[in-house]
């Protein structure tokens, strides 16, 4: 298998899907039709490095403890539209259109990581995402399988004061990954710093309700409030921010490029 058909049967399922669409929202889109691919190789020794205390944490399993026998980690970023990116532009809390593709944008990501595996198990080979694996558990703020560092890994992007990743594409998306035993080609990584796109403009600082960024970074506990905060203001099962995503340099792209 090519990471060639990967994609292209990605970018149809995403442009068909019906979870793509929300049609009590005037049929919006949730996602851009064309997703970001990456892939790292499984014995890659980065993995190993996110182990250590501060960067993800011993917690952290590697692809050969996920699945063993894994030869690649494919990662995916799906970008959010334009219009759902627009509708958050505005100050305090979130747009609706956010939130619905914060959690229903969710479930397009979940069924895409599974026709990608199902596609490659119809192959002979072995695939899983850790994500929607039963061994997969949240500790605290972090889990045992962090898909923004598998992203870094396979070459998508570097992170932002955030700990959002900025890609190609910008940083206002979601991330998925597979672990496979298929080889594919590996693609490299095109930095060799964590934060070698992010100019540190500090555009995200005024973005944040609850001033949880600086040039220090993001402080994980009041945005953890924040965003659950919005569940009982807002009477909705829904929650999420992205204010710090949106309306800043990083959107769209990587910045100064």
């Amino acid at each position: 298998m090519k990471l060639e058909e990967i994609i292209a049967a990605s970018n149809s399922f995403v442009e068909n899907s019906p979870l793509n669409r929300v049609p009590e929202l005037d049929d919006l889109q949730l996602w851009e039709t064309d997703v970001l691919f990456g892939v790292a190789a499984a014995d890659d020794p980065i993995f190993e490095q996110f182990k250590t205390p501060g960067i993800v944490g011993p917690h952290h399993i590697s692809p050969q403890e996920w699945l063993p026998g894994a030869q690649s980690v494919i990662s995916f970023f799906l970008h959010y539209s334009d219009r759902v990116r627009r509708s958050n532009y505005n100050q305090g809390y979130p747009s609706e259109e956010w939130l619905y593709g914060r959690i229903e944008g969710d479930y397009l990501n979940i069924a895409l990581r599974k026709m990608i595996c199902e596609k490659i198990i119809s192959t002979g080979e072995k695939a899983i995402a850790p994500s929607d694996d039963p061994r997969w558990k949240r500790l605290g703020f972090n889990s045992n399988w962090s898909e923004r560092h598998a992203a870094y890994a396979a070459g998508l992007g570097t992170f932002s004061l955030t700990r959002s990743l900025i890609t190609k594409k910008g940083c206002s998306g979601r991330y998925g990954s597979i672990v496979t035993t298929a080889k594919l080609d590996v693609l490299s990584r095109p930095y060799s710093d964590p934060f070698e796109y992010c100019n540190k403009c500090g555009a995200c600082f005024s973005r944040c309700p609850v001033k949880a960024v600086s040039i220090n970074g993001k402080e994980q506990e009041p945005c953890f409030h924040m965003v659950h905060e919005i569940v009982q203001i807002q009477s909705s099962p829904r929650f999420g921010c992205g204010k710090c995503q949106t309306s800043v340099p990083c959107e769209n792209g990587i910045p100064n490029s």
